[in-house]
């Protein structure tokens, strides 16, 4: 088996470079369609896959010369293919999730050989702000906010809710159809609606993975907002944190540490199955090592998939290597899907309903501030208004002198 997973020199064993398409297919026939580039770094041949302004590098690819191995850099995902041919594979994508893993038929070609959609000018320019409506399986709606920029008939932009936003999402417009997609190897999704007009879209679907799927609609609204639904408090009585975990080198740490005496702390909760996390996780990794010689420490408590602390250990490797994270990430042994993950880990807090959640702790050792949710790159003009408010918060608790 050694063999078949190295890579060969053999010239009609390598795979095509260039762009592709990769097609998750749903069960309901559905395709989410994302694109990647193939190139050749050093000898190696690594996937790039584009969402917008997002590459996401992957470089754990193998091949024979009738298979496909790739795992993907972050999450605990990956694809398994057979090569049809040069420029064809055919396989699965597999992610894991909260109670059993998902696995969806996965089929790739080179974008030489697929015809582009036959796309007809756009009825109007989406460019701008909708006060979006997803209706969920039970009836019950949600709001979220599409923040898009349309040139011609490319679409981009994201969707925000309140917990975070869908990240990347790139796609078209034609006639009175929009198409947007993204996949980062943890979530995969599509919306696709009906323009009704400058000012309403009807008809929308939003898909995600294999079976997922919600009924949209919205409406420009350049003044579009959205409640603070996963908001977290400290329980009546409490201002302090008070826990102990494992980090990844199996020694324990806790917030009562001398390290983080008389120093803002950031408490970081989220997981490495987590796209918002990781994008957070980018975020706070630039951010702690240009000011933690200011008196600033982050800790990053993580809820898994699992509690198998090895299988947890080994997903948060990958966060830390990836981010070149210096901060301490501690398993909590609690799952994202337990009910009472708050209680048994945090019980000073409410309960946790978003991940991440970012709590600010000052130099006293009290809790100053709980952010709930985090918008990442992709939400543009929300993201810089976030960085500001991070940034401002953390300059003004160290300047509040300890009492």
């Amino acid at each position: 088996m050694g063999l078949l997973l190295l890579q060969t020199a053999n010239a009609q064993k390598n795979l095509v470079t260039g762009a592709w398409f990769g097609n998750l297919l749903r069960e309901d026939g559905k395709q989410i369609r994302f694109h990647f580039d193939l190139k050749t770094e050093n000898q190696k041949t690594v996937m790039y896959i584009i969402n917008a302004a997002e590459k996401i590098r992957v470089d754990k690819i193998r091949y024979s010369a009738d298979s496909v191995w790739i795992d993907m850099p972050v999450f605990e995902s990956y694809f398994r293919a057979k090569r049809i041919s040069d420029q064809r594979w055919e396989g699965s994508w597999t992610s894991a999730g909260t109670a059993q893993w998902s696995v969806m038929p996965f089929v790739a070609e080179t974008q030489a050989t697929v015809s582009a959609p036959a796309l007809v000018p756009a009825v109007t320019d989406l460019t701008g702000k909708w006060a979006v409506t997803l209706t969920r399986l039970n009836g019950t709606t949600r709001p979220a906010i599409g923040d898009w920029q349309q040139k011609g008939n490319v679409l981009r932009g994201t969707v925000l809710a309140p917990s975070g936003d869908y990240r990347y999402l790139t796609g078209y417009v034609s006639g009175d159809e929009l198409q947007l997609s993204t996949f980062d190897g943890s979530h995969a999704f599509l919306f696709t609606a009906k323009i009704n007009s400058a000012n309403q879209i009807s008809d929308g679907m939003f898909y995600s993975g294999a079976t997922g799927k919600e009924p949209w609609v919205a409406e420009r609204n350049e003044n579009a907002s959205l409640p603070d639904a996963a908001a977290v408090f400290m329980k009546e009585g409490e201002d302090r944190l008070r826990f102990r975990f494992r980090g990844l080198d199996k020694k324990w740490v806790s917030i009562s540490d001398a390290r983080f005496k008389n120093k803002v702390v950031i408490i970081q909760i989220m997981g490495s199955w987590c796209p918002n996390c990781m994008d957070e996780t980018a975020f706070l990794s630039e951010y702690y090592r240009k000011n933690k010689q200011r008196g600033v420490e982050v800790i990053g408590l993580a809820y898994e998939y699992s509690t198998d602390f090895e299988r947890s250990r080994s997903s948060l490797r990958k966060f830390k290597d990836r981010f070149q994270v210096q901060y301490p990430l501690l398993i909590t042994g609690v799952t994202v899907s337990d009910t009472l993950r708050t209680e048994k880990t945090l019980p000073q807090l409410t309960p946790i309903k978003a991940f991440p959640t970012t709590i600010f702790i000052g130099k006293d050792g009290k809790v100053a501030k709980i952010k709930a949710g985090f918008k990442g790159p992709g939400a543009g003009a929300y993201h810089a208004e976030l960085k500001k408010e991070f940034a401002a918060t953390i300059d003004q608790l160290l300047k509040t002198p300890v009492k």
